[in-house]
C-alpha cells in the first residue's frame, strides 16, 4: 500500500470518529498522522456547521492545529471529565491491547485517556496486528541517568534504542524527557511487561495501553470498520 492509499484509509476513519463528537462534549484529541484528519474535519465542522465542543489535547502540535481552527482548548485540569478521547494507535491486536507513543506524546495520551469516559482509536488497517511488539515500545524517560537505564534494559534483552533525531540529538517530548524505544519484535505477555517497565526507577511511562480503549474505528478499503471491545 503506498502513502497516497494509507492517507485515504487514515481519513476516512478521521471522518468517521469525528461524528462522534456532539455540541458541549469535552472532547480529548489525540497526536499523530491519523488524529490530524480527525482534527480536520473537526474543524470544518466547527466552522461549517457550528459545532461547539471543549478540546483538551495531548500534545502541543494537536491544540496549533486544532486553535487554528477555532476550537476551544482548556487544560486537562480546567476540566473534570473527559466525555470523549480520540487518538490513533501504533498497533492494536484483537485483545485491544495497543502499543502508542511514536509521536513521542504517550505521556500525555494516557493521561488524557485515563480521565476519558469513552477512548476510540483511529487506524489505518496496517495497524491490526495478531500481535503486538513488531512496532518498537516507546518509553518516556528521565533525561537524567539515562544510559544506565539503556544499559538495563540491554541486560534484559529489551534491544533498547534512545531516540534521536535526523542530527543525532535525542528527541524531546513536551515534558522535556526522552524517548527510549524497545524493539521486541514480539510482546506475549504484556502485563507483566507493563508492570517490570512502570516499576523501573526512571520510567515516567511506558507506551503499553492494555485494554483501555473502547472502539477502535479501523480504515479499510471498503469503508471504515468498527471493533468494538465487548470487556469495557
Amino acid at each position: 500500500m503506498d502513502k497516497s492509499e494509507q492517507d485515504a484509509l487514515k481519513k476516512a476513519a478521521g471522518i468517521e470518529a469525528a461524528k462522534l463528537v456532539d455540541n458541549d462534549m469535552i472532547a480529548g484529541l489525540g497526536t499523530g498522522s491519523t488524529v490530524k484528519f480527525f482534527v480536520d474535519e473537526l474543524g470544518r465542522r466547527v466552522q461549517e456547521e457550528g459545532l461547539h465542543f471543549t478540546g483538551v489535547t495531548t500534545s502541543n502540535r494537536t491544540k496549533a492545529q486544532a486553535e487554528s481552527f477555532g476550537i476551544k482548548i482548556v487544560d486537562i485540569d480546567d476540566v473534570s471529565h473527559i466525555d470523549i478521547t480520540v487518538d490513533g494507535a501504533d498497533e492494536v491486536d484483537q485483545n485491544f491491547n495497543g502499543i502508542k507513543g511514536g509521536g513521542a506524546a504517550l505521556l500525555w495520551e494516557k493521561i488524557v485517556a485515563t480521565n476519558s469516559d469513552r477512548i476510540v482509536w483511529i487506524v489505518d488497517e496496517s495497524k491490526v496486528v495478531d500481535t503486538i511488539g513488531r512496532f518498537p515500545l516507546p518509553l518516556e524517560v528521565i533525561p537524567y541517568g539515562v544510559q544506565h537505564e539503556i544499559t538495563r534494559f540491554k541486560n534484559r534483552g529489551y534491544d533498547p534504542t534512545l531516540r534521536v533525531d535526523a542530527e543525532g540529538t535525542p528527541i524531546r517530548t513536551d515534558e522535556k524527557n526522552f524517548i527510549v524505544d524497545l524493539h521486541m519484535n514480539r510482546i506475549d505477555h504484556p502485563q507483566d511487561l507493563a508492570e517490570d517497565l512502570i516499576t523501573t526507577v526512571g520510567v515516567v511511562e511506558h507506551g503499553l495501553f492494555l485494554n483501555m480503549v473502547n472502539t477502535v474505528i479501523v480504515g479499510d478499503p471498503r469503508g471504515p470498520r468498527v471493533l468494538t471491545n465487548s470487556n469495557k
